[in-house]
Parts: structure tokens; sequence; C-alpha cells
């Protein structure tokens, strides 16, 4: 869809009256994940983290639009970036970004030692991503440790964080942090309850995921059945959900665990200097045909019709598993006495007969890197409706190419003749084209995403779509996070078959 068309659909639903936009804007407008959004917001974010890209181009009295500069389109897309540089191991570094359509964001990620990255796409508001993003690497961390490590650190006075996280934006209110700690607690003296001191990489990240996403049921329906007590902050939380996708990086061991549809992509340099992008996960939606068998053979024929309507299960979620979405999980009795009560009788889904509908049980995937292996990219389903895997490995390896430059000259050896110099200032200068508008990959990947064309960036076209207000943008585009892993090929090449 090209700027004019994308403008004269905005332009019109704003000149229309405020009654008859809304319906317009209602019919195209809906969440992509979920039909029914949850309205809490328990969770304190410090706003100077999450940037909007909702900059409303002004119209001055004579008609003319003015979009953002070519600096401030800049400053948008750079506004949430981050990256982090290591000294060993098979990760040299990550480039990490994040590029809001919702207000606030309902993605987020984390990024943490061992190494440990995830990226979490929200539906039905933030706070399921944003809790989970606090919470699961120290799930994986803990199943991953040796059972002598582990009860030395249950019976600690004082505990320390178990793993040193990095990029950390989001703060949990004091009152949630006493309940998630509880909890965390009794994961703990469970794990330490276990004889095999034999860890399993893929069982751990999938026994996390779902003793997590069995705690924010639990940190529910306990207090509630216990003494009649319902939180709503820990509703808020277990009624929203959230995709989650998962590396965890040891050597030349790769383990991705996803639930949903965000997904990871590496990308190759074949034996001819050609890009190869190797789709490691795959989607949990309505276009994998293995997922939908699945689904009808959990519920009987007679809902044959109605458990998976219009691509969506039960007619609403777009992603056929997710962390939290109790409303797809908790049995009717459940739902009648802990939701509706709060949130009226649509927390009942339609044909709601057979539950649980949903599942939180990810699919694991294992990878052994090779020199050939350059990077790893891990995105929500906001970056992959833009572009293919193909197109962002292509651009990532350009990237790399072209990035060389933002470093000063060094010269190769010493005493090197004034001739070679010109020489490779002159092959400097002309390899300077390809020199990349963004330092940080992922960057990189956003910009393209939303403004790149077969000729390369449209400015006007991304100046547009960063200027439409939230409930405009959402109909052409969706939040957006992005980490780009760099590997150290001499580390992969010298490690032990």
């Amino acid at each position: 869809m090209n700027c004019s068309n994308i403008s004269f659909i905005v332009n019109t639903c704003l000149k229309l009256d405020p009654g008859l936009r809304q319906k317009i804007l209602g019919n195209w407008f809906r969440d992509h994940k979920s039909e029914n959004r949850c309205q809490f917001r328990y969770l304190a974010v410090n706003p100077r983290y999450f940037h909007s890209a909702s900059i409303v181009s002004q119209t001055h009295k004579d008609g003319i639009t003015v979009l953002p500069s070519p600096q401030e389109v800049t400053h948008i897309l750079r506004k949430n970036e981050f990256n982090k540089d290591f000294t060993t191991g098979s990760v040299k570094a990550y480039d990490s970004n994040q590029l809001a359509s919702n207000t606030p964001i309902e993605d987020t990620r984390s990024e943490a030692q061992c190494l440990l990255m995830g990226v979490y796409d929200g539906h039905g508001g933030p706070a399921c991503a944003q809790v989970i993003s606090k919470r699961l690497l120290n799930y994986i961390a803990a199943a991953l440790l040796p059972n002598d490590v582990l009860k030395k650190y249950v019976n600690e006075p004082s505990r320390e964080c178990l793993i040193e996280t990095y990029n950390d934006r989001v703060e949990l209110i004091e009152d949630l942090k006493v309940v998630y700690e509880k909890s965390f607690d009794k994961h703990l003296k469970q794990l330490s309850l276990e004889t095999s001191d034999k860890k399993d990489v893929g069982a751990s990240l999938e026994q996390a995921i779902l003793q997590l996403d069995e705690d924010l049921s639990k940190e529910v329906l306990e207090p509630f059945l216990r003494d009649g007590q319902l939180n709503q902050k820990t509703l808020s939380v277990a009624m929203s959900g959230a995709v989650t996708c998962v590396t965890h990086i040891d050597g030349p061991h790769l383990h991705v665990a996803n639930v949903g549809d965000c997904n990871a992509v590496l990308g190759t340099m074949t034996e001819d200097n050609q890009w190869f992008a190797k789709k490691i996960t795959k989607e949990h939606n309505s276009e994998n045909l293995d997922e939908l068998k699945r689904i009808w053979n959990e519920h009987p024929e007679s809902e044959r019709q109605t458990v998976i309507r219009r691509d969506r299960l039960l007619g609403e979620l777009a992603p056929l598993r997710s962390m939290g979405d109790y409303r797809y999980k908790w049995s009717k009795q459940i739902l009648s006495d802990v939701a509706v009560p709060l949130l009226g009788k649509k927390a009942i889904p339609a044909n709601y007969h057979t539950p649980p509908y949903l599942s939180a049980k990810p699919d694991i995937y294992y990878h052994r890197l090779t020199p050939k292996d350059k990077f790893l990219i891990v995105a929500s389903d906001g970056l992959w409706d833009m572009i293919t895997p193909l197109q962002s490995v292509k651009l990532v390896g350009e990237h790399m190419k072209g990035k060389v430059f933002f470093n000063p000259l060094k010269l190769p050896r010493k005493n090197i003749q004034l001739g070679d110099i010109n020489e490779l200032l002159l092959h400097r200068k002309e390899s300077l084209k390809s020199k990349p508008k963004d330092r940080n990959a992922a960057t990189h990947l956003i910009r393209h995403a939303i403004g790149g064309t077969e000729y390369g960036v449209d400015h006007a076209r991304l100046a547009h779509l960063l200027s439409l207000s939230p409930d405009v943008s959402r109909m052409f585009r969706d939040d957006m996070t992005v980490t780009v892993v760099y590997f150290d090929s001499e580390f992969l090449r010298q490690y032990p078959a």
C-alpha cells in the first residue's frame, strides 16, 4: 500500500463525524492478537523508556501537512535501541530495538547472561508481556542450576539475583513483587527436591515456561478460593496474554523455545558467499496445519466449526498458543466466579464448552552453531508481517559489511607505503556508499520494514507511517521488537567437535 493510499484512508477517517469515524475504525481496528482487551493498568513503567511512534503530523491553516523530517524520523526509530558487546564466548554482541504502534506498547524484551534472550508480544494489553519479561529468565536460570548450587541458593537467608540482566526497563509495583517472590520461592523449593543432576536445556526451558504460566493462574485463584479475595492486578495479568520466543546460547549450542507467533531466524553464509535464512521456529497460528489438527483433536467433533473461526481460536485469538490468556484456559465456572463480576459476560468466549482451549507449551528447537552461522534475528510478528526471513537476513548481512565504516580507519600494518595508503583510502571511499544510516542492526531492520521499497527506504512512506495516531497506526503496522545476536566465527571454529 503506497503513501497516497495511506493518506487517503487516514485523512478520510479523520475528517468524518466522530461517531461515524468510530464505527468505521471499529470495523478495521482491532487487536490483531485478541479481539478482547483488558483495560487494567497496574504495572509501573517508566515512561521515558517507552516511546510511542505516534507523532501526529501537523496541518497548517493552508491545508499543507507537515511530516516529520528525516532527523525526527531517525530520532523516533532510535529511541529504544540498545546494544551490548561481549569479550568471551560464542556471542560477540547483540543489537536490540523496539518501535511502538500501540499506546502503551504491548511488546517487551529481556536479556541476561548465560546467554538468555527473550522477545514477548503482548495482546489484550501489555500487562502479561511485561510481567513475563521480568520473571521468565529467572525461572529458566533456576531450572538450569546444578542441584547442589540450587539447594545452597534456596537456603541462603538473603539471596542475590540469579542472573545479571541487561536493558531492564520495566519496574513492577511493590505488592506484585511480594506475590511473585512467594511464587518463585515455591518454585525453587520444588526444583530443589529433584534428584537428577543432569540438566537438559530444552526440558528446562519448557519446564520454566509452563511453571510460570501456571503461577500466573495460581496467583489469582489461590487467594480467591482460600478466603474470597480477588486481586485485580494479578487478574489483569492472567486475563491478558503474550506470545514468547526465548533463546539460550551456550558455546555452539543454540536452544530456542517458542510459544505463539514470534520467530527466530538464523543468518548463514554459504560456501559461495551468499546469505541463507534458516527459519528455526514455526508459528502457532491458523497457517500451521499441524497446530490446527492438534486443537481439533483435543475437542469434540461437534466443535469442529466453532473452535477455529475466522482463523482465530474461538473466533477471537490469533495465536493458538500463548502464556496467560486464562479466559481460554480456566473452566467456565471459574470464569463465572472470578472474571465475569469484573469484566462482564464477555469474559467467557462464545461456544466455550470444553476448556482448556489454549496451551503455553513451547516448541523446543536445537541448532549446533558453526562458523558459517553469523547472526540470529529474534523478533515479534510486527517485523515478520512486513519483511520475509530472507529479506531480513540480507539486510543484516549488508549492515554487517557497511557498519565497519562507523569506526576510524586503522592501517593494516606498520611502515605501509604511501601508494598502498592511497589505494586503501580509495577503496574505503567507494565502500562508504554501503555505509548504513543506523549503527544498530535492529533499527536498520525496523527502518527498512516500515519504509523499505525495491529502490531503498522511502522517507515519505516512513514518515507517513510514523505520524499516525495510535488508533489509526494499528490498521497498518504492529508493535515491533527486534534483537540481532552476532556470533564469533573464530570461537565457533576452534570449539571442540
